[in-house]
């Protein structure tokens, strides 16, 4: 009976002294938790090996390892919009600028055909910014969470061709013929309108930045369809594949060109609602004397 009760009597200081040994554990961790400099790389340390203690300071580290990465991206991305802001307040205030330099010169000019001349280049450049304004809306539009797109099943080669023939004087400017290259019946479920805009800007790319016709391909295999818009780039012209669906990327890093930078920036935000995979690659072009930009749309089929 002796010998039980001095094993009950270790059993229950045993307890006692484990017990103790986490409470002042725990009290330790929330301590380091509740005075830590949010900044700091510091993590939790187990000092004792009490089972579970090491898997707690391991979930409470992996914790702090995600809060850390977040905060960070945060940092990225803040720094990011700001410089994005700076390019927008330029590409504003430009045109804006020359606009107004042109209304004081039609105010002091005599000449009735000079005059006209001022108030058209005052006006073009007032449209230049209406442009930007609306792309701008148009990004924001593009990246609201509760977008309402309605699916519908689409046509695709029609779909193209519409789009196409929205811009035909501008073509007929260039000299150009878009060529396209389609599997009969390609059909896709997207929203119409979101779909077309799609279209749009990445044939408004290629008019601003290509140097030939763009040309047009469908395929379906396996359920999906593939739909790639390419064309040639002019010599000499530097485009970093990965970056360019980055809102004002065409702002930021080729702003010798027009265009505000948004345009593929909405295409891959509306591509990403309807479920749809871009992408952009450069390859070599036909006969191989320039590069081309490529830029694939990857939906299921209906």
């Amino acid at each position: 009976m002796l010998a039980v009760a001095m094993l009950a009597l270790g059993m229950g200081l045993g307890a006692l002294i484990a017990a103790a040994l986490y409470a002042t554990e725990l009290k330790r961790i929330a301590t380091f938790l509740r005075t830590r400099n949010k900044h700091s790389n510091a993590r939790v340390t187990a000092g004792t090996p009490a089972p579970g203690i090491h898997e707690l300071a391991s979930v409470i580290n992996d914790g702090l390892e995600e809060t850390s990465r977040e905060r960070i991206e945060a940092l990225r991305s803040q720094e990011e919009f700001q410089r994005d802001l700076s390019a927008l307040s330029h590409d504003i205030r430009t045109p804006l600028t020359g606009a107004k330099g042109y209304l004081q010169l039609a105010l002091d000019e005599t000449d009735d055909d000079v005059r006209t001349h001022h108030l058209d280049a005052a006006a073009a450049r007032i449209d230049s910014t209406t442009e930007l304004l609306d792309a701008l809306f148009a990004y924001t539009k593009s990246t609201d969470p509760d977008l309402l797109l309605t699916p519908e099943v689409v046509e695709v080669e029609a779909a193209i061709e519409r789009a196409l023939l929205a811009h035909y004087p501008e073509f007929e400017a260039r000299g150009w013929e878009p060529r396209i290259s389609c599997a009969e019946g390609t059909t896709i479920l997207a929203d119409r309108d979101a779909l077309a805009r799609i279209f749009d800007n990445l044939i408004v790319n290629a008019l601003r930045h290509g140097a030939d016709a763009p040309r047009v391909s469908v395929r379906s295999q396996d359920g999906v369809a593939r739909i790639e818009f390419a064309n040639a780039v002019a010599p000499g012209t530097q485009i970093d594949a990965d970056r360019l669906f980055d809102r004002f990327y065409q702002a930021d890093s080729a702003r010798n060109s027009s265009g505000s930078g948004l345009g593929l920036a909405i295409a891959a935000n509306l591509a990403h609602a309807m479920g749809m995979e871009i992408s952009a690659r450069i390859e070599k072009g036909e006969g191989g004397a320039s590069d081309d930009l490529v830029i694939s749309l990857a939906s299921r089929n209906r």
